[in-house]
């Protein structure tokens, strides 16, 4: 498949290009620095750098044209808006419709509460320091996810905790927060996760929890 990768040179977005291209994917990938994106990459056949910012709409719909699948792994850094997220993720729908793309995969926080969810004492601990130290984060990320639950389109919303450099292990919890979901995953397993959803229907329109 043809994929839309946005936040691709980020610490979860590295491995989600990798791991597709080695699955035979193409990828178009917007980046503010292509150079970062080469040095963790290189520069190999399937893989097409797009020089850019996802807050413009410009630059999304020309990274969509064309593709298959949007997987968003957009976090914050330093120097980006408040709204990064929430922005991006308007643009994209609005790309997906002009250029008929229906599925779009999102990773968030685990601070983005869904129905069905039983936080364990852990997660009401980590959602409360989320909301103290992290405010601005967690507002986006619930926005962004109100964006992808008023689209048309077949969305599916990874939530994952907190995120390890870690080696992954290929096995790890997939649902609701609740007794058998962790606090921490490797970032290589989120993409992992994310790469099994290119067509898979279990999880649109649901918010699925990956965890160890």
């Amino acid at each position: 498949m043809k994929l839309a990768v946005f936040g691709a040179s980020g610490r979860t977005g590295v491995p989600l290009v990798k791991q597709a291209l080695e699955q035979g994917h193409t990828v178009k990938a917007l980046v503010r620095s292509p150079e970062k994106l080469i040095a963790a990459v290189g520069e190999p056949a399937g893989l097409e750098i797009i020089e850019g910012d996802a807050t413009s709409a410009h630059s999304v719909a020309k990274t969509i044209d064309g593709c298959d699948v949007v997987l968003s792994a957009i976090g914050h850094s330093k120097g980006s808006p408040k709204d990064v997220q929430t922005t991006a993720t308007k643009h994209m729908i609005a790309a997906m419709k002009e250029h008929s793309v229906k599925r779009i995969i999102s990773l968030t926080g685990a601070g983005v509460s869904a129905p069905g969810d039983q936080p364990k004492i852990a997660d009401r601990i980590f959602g409360f320091l989320l909301g103290l130290f992290a405010k601005d984060v967690l507002e986006d990320a619930k926005n962004h996810a109100e964006v992808l639950r008023q689209s048309d389109r077949d969305y599916i919303i990874v939530r994952g905790p907190r995120l390890t450099d870690g080696e992954p292990k290929g096995d790890y919890y997939v649902g609701l927060i609740g007794k058998d979901s962790g606090t921490q995953i490797a970032r290589a397993d989120v993409a992992h996760f994310m790469l099994t959803q290119l067509k898979d229907d279990t999880w649109v329109g649901r918010p699925p929890m990956v965890s160890y």
